[in-house]
């Protein structure tokens, strides 16, 4: 006997889950992002229509060329470190692993301002009386044409802004560290032995097979921690380095147009941010739906 399917009609019902729905995204809405639209564009216009804070803009807009710069290389070096100990982390070699944990965990447990002080100040000098001492050994050994370059090489030779993109990049890399070697880890073992009984050694299949994987679940997350080091970047106005940050405190300071000048600079530090967010949830939805 063939059975004949039915379908009942409830009335009322599609409406009811239509409203329902309407009612679930009016509630998953980010209404916080047209409200900081709103904020910038208010801001702006102050901005532009007010003479105040058109010359404030005017300004502190020369440094944002060191906040780019300061924040794109340090980012480089932050991405070298953090590779290089997030893969020490999850080696078999005890002194490597524990060389990299120890590099983690000093970083995370101290405060980053401390930490900048600390390598700008003390970390860099000791490493160029370390290679001023490698020089004069050099020298010493008869070994001339090696030792010039470490012996040329002064503090007072290495700029402030360098000596910022080194501290933030160090600090970084041990953040990165840990993203790296989650990112690792989330690949299943099958991966490596599967590498492996193909013929290619550890590094081949880490480089080839295990590494584009990670790299690819780990860049929502990068790309997040570039947006924080952009924040963090106004901290290197301690050392004199002129940022926007600084550019914004001399001219409050000359000024005292505290108001136009910090407002300004919120807002500058905002765009930028806001704008990279975006970038980045544009990468992570786009490889959410690739996987799919």
């Amino acid at each position: 006997m063939a059975y004949k399917s039915t379908t009942v009609d409830i009335p009322g019902l599609e409406d009811q889950l239509s409203q329902q729905q309407r009612a679930k995204n009016l509630r998953d809405f980010p209404w916080w992002f047209p409200a900081m639209i709103l904020i910038a564009i208010a801001t702006a216009y102050t901005i532009i229509t007010r003479e105040n804070y058109t010359d404030a803009f005017d300004f502190i807009k020369v440094g944002l060329g060191i906040t780019i710069q300061t924040t794109f290389w340090a980012f480089l070096l932050a991405l070298v470190f953090g590779l290089l100990a997030g893969l020490a982390r999850i080696s078999n070699n005890i002194v490597l692993k524990n060389l990299a944990t120890l590099y983690v965990e000093l970083i995370r447990g101290i405060p980053m301002l401390v930490l900048i002080f600390f390598i700008a100040l003390v970390g860099v000098p000791t490493l160029v009386d370390g290679m001023n001492a490698l020089g004069g050994w050099f020298q010493t050994i008869g070994l001339d044409a090696l030792s010039t370059p470490f012996l040329l090489i002064q503090n007072k030779d290495v700029s402030m802004n360098l000596r910022a993109i080194i501290a933030l990049s160090v600090t970084y890399g041990a953040f990165l560290a840990e993203v790296f070697r989650a990112g690792i880890q989330s690949i299943g073992k099958g991966q490596m032995e599967a590498a492996r009984s193909q013929g290619m050694s550890y590094s081949q299949a880490m480089r080839f097979v295990i590494l584009p994987q990670a790299i690819r679940n780990v860049l929502p997350a990068l790309g997040n921690d570039f947006v924080s080091m952009l924040k963090d970047s106004s901290l290197v106005s301690v050392l004199a380095v002129r940022d926007i940050t600084q550019v914004a405190r001399l001219y409050a300071g000359h000024s005292f147009r505290y108001r136009e000048a910090y407002i300004t600079l919120a807002v500058m530090y905002l765009t930028m941010t806001v704008a990279l967010s975006l970038l980045v949830k544009l990468i992570e939805r786009r490889i959410r739906k690739d996987e799919h």
